[in-house]
């Protein structure tokens, strides 16, 4: 492993601070960094293509986001990512500064623990022609504006028809999105090793419309059947596109998955108690 790509939350002083940090420790590595991080740093930058095609690891210098980010910058190449929190929750980003370089050695020496994460992919079609395609880690959202009425989003699991959320939206998580949006919806938590889909309606009009966790190899569909203004798709919290009325969605589960470095000094359901204090009393 001699090339290693450094992702970093836009304008993070521990950032700069850290990737320095890594150069000096390993001044053999060939380390990429994109435009805006190689401005703070004083280094060459490395355009998204040739970062994608070189890296052989992708050390991410933030939080979730950042981490979400190279991920989607790495267009589902089986690049391990180690994620080094610098932001407020840092679910994904497992790895304590401390820890920082102690972990990057055991990765360069092959003894890192890898957690492999699935993906989902969707597809928007319009009037019978696809509008938009992508992948994503976390989940898929449709949702209305503050102001818009809520909307009938009619929802169809391996061609059988589950339920016409009449809802302000529906979020489709992958198990690693379990925790995020989904959640604060009311949505469960999922391990991540299992692979599914966590379908959560938001704010729903009828309280026996609940979450639902379906398999992951069947595909969704969703449509929007009612004429309302003000509904977004948004993907990964990272890309938008406003829906109108006959919109339909395609979720199913991507072919490619995300390797994440492991923090070995704690599990998952450490994780959890750690990060949003779950099972406490």
């Amino acid at each position: 492993m001699k090339t290693i790509a450094l992702i970093a939350k836009p304008k993070k002083d521990e950032a700069a601070q850290l990737a320095r940090q890594f150069k000096l420790a390993h001044p053999t590595l060939d380390f990429l960094v994109e435009g805006h991080f190689a401005e703070q740093l004083g280094w060459v930058a490395t355009g998204p293509a040739e970062l994608r095609e070189r890296a052989e690891l992708v050390i991410v210098l933030g939080g979730d986001g950042t981490l979400i980010h190279a991920a989607r910058l790495l267009r589902g190449r089986p690049v391990p990512i180690l994620g080094v929190n610098l932001g407020s929750l840092g679910f994904m980003t497992e790895v304590p500064v401390a820890d920082a370089l102690t972990v990057l050695e055991s990765v360069l020496k092959g003894q890192a623990q890898i957690t492999s994460r699935m993906k989902l992919s969707c597809k928007l079609v319009r009037d019978g022609k696809t509008v938009l395609e992508d992948e994503v880690l976390n989940d898929i959202v449709i949702a209305k504006s503050a102001l818009a009425k809520i909307a009938d989003h009619e929802t169809w699991l391996d061609g059988a028809y589950v339920a016409t959320f009449k809802a302000d939206g529906v979020i489709f998580a992958t198990p690693t999105g379990s925790t995020a949006y989904s959640l604060s919806a009311g949505g469960p938590i999922v391990h991540p090793s299992v692979d599914c889909v966590v379908v959560t309606p938001i704010c729903p009009h009828a309280l026996t419309q609940r979450p639902i966790v379906v398999p992951a190899d069947q595909p969704l569909r969703v449509q929007l059947t009612s004429e309302v203004s003000d509904v977004f798709l948004t993907i990964d919290g990272q890309v938008g596109q406003a829906l109108k009325l006959g919109d339909r969605l395609e979720v199913m589960k991507s072919p490619a998955r995300v390797q994440i470095v492991r923090n070995p000094h704690l599990d998952y359901f450490g994780i959890l108690r750690t990060k949003l204090h779950w099972a406490e009393r």
